[in-house]
């Protein structure tokens, strides 16, 4: 690397500015990104909107698709599914549901969540590794994240559940029944707080007709 590129011109002690460009860099390829689409976004789009020259983009990522994966690895810590992280107490069970839902549908809805579940579906054919980066840290997460809310109730016998894993996707898909795909294809608006809150309380409604003991 010569001495004139930015990375060779930084110091011993320039760690924070280097993380303040790469995240400016990040902050534009996510706009430029979730406008065009990764086959629609260039390099030299992605350098404009972030203020930056393409030899300087090129030195902190040398491919789209190295730029792609580290807005996934950095966005994927802000999934809906981390706000299933509910403390596992036994307290009252479709009071702390309906919550865990309310929280979790309204994440998906978010136009930032949706247009991000766009760019990476629209990317995974070519890429499949971006699709499974967001599923491990999303849904998969989500999945145990459920489960150990769920535990404390199964071992008190407020539910009856053989397969964990089947029960916790089922919770997940119910709170989210019918409103994800419409959000994804664009078709109406989004849900109002009225529909949001017939979908929790069908959603747990319905989980607690299957796995619920009376």
């Amino acid at each position: 690397m010569t001495s004139g590129s930015p990375r060779a011109a930084a110091q011993p002690g320039d760690d924070r500015q280097d993380s303040a460009k790469r995240n400016q860099i990040l902050d534009g390829a996510r706009q430029v990104f979730r406008a065009n689409g990764f086959d629609g976004t260039s390099m030299d789009a992605v350098a404009r909107e972030a203020g930056v020259s393409k030899g300087t983009l090129y030195v902190y990522f040398d491919s789209k698709e190295a730029l792609f994966k580290a807005l996934i690895l950095k966005d994927r810590f802000d999934q809906p599914e981390s706000c299933l992280q509910i403390p596992a107490t036994i307290g009252d069970l479709e009071h702390d549901l309906k919550t865990i839902a309310g929280l979790y549908l309204a994440k998906m809805m978010q136009p930032d969540m949706i247009s991000m579940l766009r760019m990476v579906i629209g990317a995974t054919e070519k890429f499949p590794d971006f699709g499974r980066l967001l599923y491990e840290e999303g849904p998969l997460r989500g999945r145990e994240n459920l489960k150990e809310f769920l535990r404390p109730h199964i071992a008190a016998g407020a539910l009856e559940i053989e397969d964990e894993d089947v029960a916790a996707w089922h919770f997940l898909d119910l709170c989210i029944a019918g409103t994800l795909r419409r959000m994804l294809l664009n078709v109406g608006d989004a849900p109002t707080d009225a529909e949001r809150t017939a979908t929790v309380n069908a959603a747990v409604r319905v989980f607690l007709k299957a796995y619920g003991r009376s």
